[in-house]
C-alpha cells in the first residue's frame, strides 16, 4: 500500500500498522531496538506495516512525518539483522517489501511484514523462541507465553497433530459401542467395502484410529482414535484441555442461557463421534428449509443441511485440542455458531476461496470422509457459503481471533435474508426517504450494520461484488451523510449506526442495541440535565483519571490503580473507563479488565464475560 501524504495524517497505529521515529541518538537515523519485537509480532499474527521516520503524537494519536536524514544506514542495519539468525529466526522480506518514500523532502522507510507460514512460525528474535516470540494485539506487541510457543513449534513439525501413537493405551480406553455404531454407518454407506470383514484392530488401523510402531512393535490407538472413540477419562488423560460443548439458546440474543446442552459432563461417552452423531441431529431438526425434488423423489439433504454438516465437521477436524478454548456449537433461532481452538493453518482468504487444504487432524478428517461427512481439497468452506447463498441469507461470518495467549476460529451462519423487511422498514423510519434513494451498496452497508451490530470493510466486501476501493468510498460517503459512525483505525476500523456504538466491542443486534444506549444520552440525542452532585461526581472521576489520560504510555501499575479507584466510586462500564483514561475499549478490556477480574481486583456485575451491560466494581 502506497499512502499519500495527506492519508498518513489520517492513519493511526493499529494491529497492522506500527510507526517508529527511528532517529537514533545522533538524529540521523537508526533502527529502533523495539523494531524486532514488532517484526516478530506481525509475522506471527496477520502481517502488517512498520513505518520508520514517523512519530505518533501522544494526545491525538495522529501520525506526523518527521523523516530520516540518512535512511541508508537504517536499511543496512535492517538487512544485517534479517540475515543474522541470532537476531531474527527467519527473513520474510524481499526487496519489494522495503521502500524508501519521500514526502515534502522528508524520507521514510515503509516495510511490509508478511504473515509467516506454518513452517516458519514461530518467528522469534535474539535466538530464543521462549523469550523472543511476539504477537500483535491492537497496537501493541506482546510476548507469547511458553504454552503458545510450544503449540507453534508443534504445528511447525507435525503435519498431522492427531497421528501420534498413545503407547500406554489399549482397547479398554475405547468405547466399543461407539466403534460398533461407526462400523454400522460405514457398512450402510459402503456395503461392499472389503474393510467390513476386517477384525476390529485392523479396521481401526485402516481408518487411522490405531497404529503399530514398526521399530518397537508396540500396537496402540492414535490420538485420533482416542478422540474419536475414547472414553472421556481416557481422552482427558491424553488431551487435558479437551472440552466439546453444544448449546441451544432460546432467543436471538448474546446470552448464555440454554434450553438444551451437550457437553463433557460425564453423562455420556464424551468422544467426538458420539458428539457429532447427536449434534448433527439437533442442528438439522426443525430446520425450515424447503425440500428439493430429484425426479419425483424428495431430497432431504438440501444445501443448507450440507452446509451445517460441513461446518460441524470442519470445527472438529481443524480444532487444536491442546488449546484452552473449548469446541463450541451454538444453535439460536436466528443463527448457528461454531468455534474451535486454534487458528487457520492457511491464510483466511485462501480458506474462503477453497482449493487449498492443510488440515490439523488429518486422521479425524479421513474418518469423517469415510462416512460421507467432510470434503477434501479445501472445498468445505465454499460449500458452506453455497448452502447459505442458496437461501439468499446473509453471507457467513468466518474469522480468526489470535492474540498472544489465545487462538480460535469462528464461524457464524445467520438465517437472516440479505435485506430483511423489518430492518429495511426501521432504517426507513430512522433516515427517512433518503434511505430508499441510496444505491444498493450503501443500503447493504446500513442493513448489515443494523443486523450484525457493526460493520467492517472486509465484511462489506463479503456481502457485495463491488471493488474494495469503491466500498471505501461507500463507507466514507455514509459517514459524510451522518448515516454511519466509526471507531478504530486501519484494518481494525468498524462502523455502526449513529448512537449505537457496540458496547464493550460486542456487535449487538437492533433489539439488543435499543437496551444499551449510553445512560447519559436520551434516544433523541439530547443530553440529560445533571444535578450539581452529579457534576461533582463527574469531576472526581476525571481528577482520578487525569494522570493516566494525559500520558499515552502510562505503565500498567498506574493504569490498574486508576481503574480500581474509579470503580470504587461507582460501577463502571468498559466504555466509561476507556473514555476517562483516553484509551480504546479494546485495550482496556483485553489488557486490564480481564486480568484484573482474574486477579480479584475487580468484580464483574454479570458472570458472562461479554455481557452487553457489563459493569465493574472494585472489591
Amino acid at each position: 500500500m502506497d499512502w499519500q501524504f495527506d492519508q498518513i495524517q489520517e492513519l493511526r497505529e493499529d494491529v497492522d500498522l506500527e510507526a517508529k521515529l527511528a532517529l537514533g541518538e545522533n538524529g540521523q537515523g537508526a533502527l529502533p531496538k523495539d523494531f524486532w519485537e514488532s517484526y516478530s509480532a506481525m509475522a506471527n499474527t496477520q502481517g502488517g506495516y512498520i513505518v520508520l521516520g514517523i512519530k505518533e503524537e501522544k494526545k491525538s494519536g495522529k501520525l506526523v512525518v518527521v523523516g530520516l536524514p540518512n535512511p541508508e544506514q537504517v536499511l543496512k542495519a535492517l538487512w544485517d539483522g534479517l540475515n543474522n539468525p541470532q537476531k531474527a529466526s527467519a527473513n520474510l522480506l524481499s526487496n519489494e517489501d522495503v521502500k524508501v518514500r519521500e514526502f515534502e523532502e522528508r524520507k521514510i522507510i515503509q516495510i511490509w511484514v508478511p504473515e509467516a507460514s506454518r513452517s516458519q512460525c514461530p518467528v522469534y528474535i535474539n535466538g530464543n523462541p521462549m523469550r523472543g516470540t511476539f504477537r500483535r494485539n491492537y497496537e501493541g506487541d506482546y510476548r507469547c507465553p511458553k504454552e503458545t510457543v510450544n503449540r507453534m513449534l508443534a504445528e511447525q513439525v507435525e503435519d498431522a497433530r492427531d497421528a501420534r501413537l498413545l503407547e500406554a493405551y489399549d482397547f479398554k480406553d475405547l468405547e466399543l459401542d461407539s466403534i460398533k455404531a461407526y462400523r454400522n454407518q460405514f457398512q450402510s454407506r459402503q456395503p461392499d467395502h472389503p474393510w467390513n470383514d476386517s477384525e476390529m484392530r485392523d479396521f481401526l488401523r485402516n481408518i487411522g484410529a490405531w497404529n503399530v510402531d514398526r521399530k518397537s512393535g508396540v500396537s496402540a490407538p492414535t490420538v485420533a482414535g482416542v478422540l474419536m472413540f475414547g472414553k472421556l477419562r481416557s481422552i482427558l488423560d491424553a488431551v487435558p484441555n479437551y472440552i466439546v460443548d453444544y448449546q441451544e439458546r432460546p432467543q436471538a440474543k448474546a446470552e448464555k442461557r440454554w434450553v438444551d446442552r451437550l457437553t463433557t459432563d460425564g453423562s455420556w461417552s464424551g468422544n467426538l463421534y458420539d458428539f457429532y452423531r447427536q449434534v448433527i441431529r439437533k442442528l438439522h431438526s426443525e430446520l425450515k428449509v424447503p425440500f428439493q425434488l430429484k425426479g419425483v423423489e424428495r431430497v432431504e439433504d438440501t444445501p443448507v443441511h450440507v452446509a451445517l454438516r460441513e461446518a460441524l465437521v470442519n470445527t472438529l477436524i481443524h480444532a487444536d485440542y491442546s488449546g484452552r478454548v473449548s469446541v463450541l456449537v451454538v444453535k439460536r433461532p436466528d443463527l448457528f455458531g461454531f468455534r474451535n481452538p486454534g487458528g487457520l493453518r492457511i491464510p483466511l482468504i485462501d480458506a474462503k476461496r477453497g482449493g487449498l487444504s492443510d488440515c490439523r487432524n488429518r486422521n479425524l478428517q479421513k474418518m469423517f470422509q469415510l462416512l460421507g461427512a467432510g470434503e477434501q481439497a479445501g472445498s468445505g468452506i465454499p460449500k458452506i457459503y453455497d448452502g447459505w447463498n442458496s437461501q439468499h441469507w446473509r453471507q457467513p461470518e468466518f474469522m480468526e481471533n489470535i492474540t498472544a495467549d489465545r487462538e480460535e476460529t469462528l464461524l457464524r451462519l445467520r438465517m437472516v435474508s440479505l435485506l430483511p423487511k423489518a430492518t429495511v422498514e426501521e432504517l426507513g423510519i430512522l433516515f427517512g426517504p433518503a434511505f430508499y434513494e441510496l444505491p444498493d451498496p450503501h443500503r447493504m452497508a446500513l442493513v448489515t450494520a443494523a443486523v450484525e451490530g457493526s460493520l467492517t470493510h472486509a465484511r462489506l466486501l463479503e456481502m457485495t461484488n463491488e471493488h474494495p476501493h469503491d466500498l471505501s468510498g461507500v463507507l466514507h460517503d455514509l459517514i459524510e451523510r451522518g448515516m454511519l459512525e466509526s471507531d478504530g483505525t486501519g484494518r481494525g476500523t468498524y462502523y455502526f449506526l449513529p448512537g449505537r456504538h457496540p458496547v464493550g466491542g460486542v456487535a449487538l443486534s437492533l433489539d439488543e442495541q435499543r437496551d444499551n444506549i449510553i445512560p447519559e444520552v436520551q434516544r433523541n440525542g439530547t443530553e440529560v440535565q445533571h444535578s450539581g452532585a452529579e457534576v461533582q461526581h463527574k469531576a472526581a472521576l476525571e481528577e482520578i483519571a487525569a494522570p493516566v489520560a494525559g500520558s499515552k504510555r502510562g505503565n500498567r501499575n498506574e493504569v490498574e490503580a486508576a481503574i480500581v479507584e474509579l470503580c470504587r466510586i461507582k460501577e463502571m462500564s468498559c466504555q466509561e473507563i476507556a473514555t476517562l483514561l483516553c484509551r480504546t475499549e479494546q485495550t482496556i478490556q483485553n489488557h486490564y479488565l480481564n486480568r484484573m477480574c482474574e486477579a480479584g481486583l475487580l468484580t464483574p456485575k454479570f458472570p458472562i464475560k461479554h455481557h452487553p451491560k457489563q459493569r465493574y466494581r472494585a472489591k
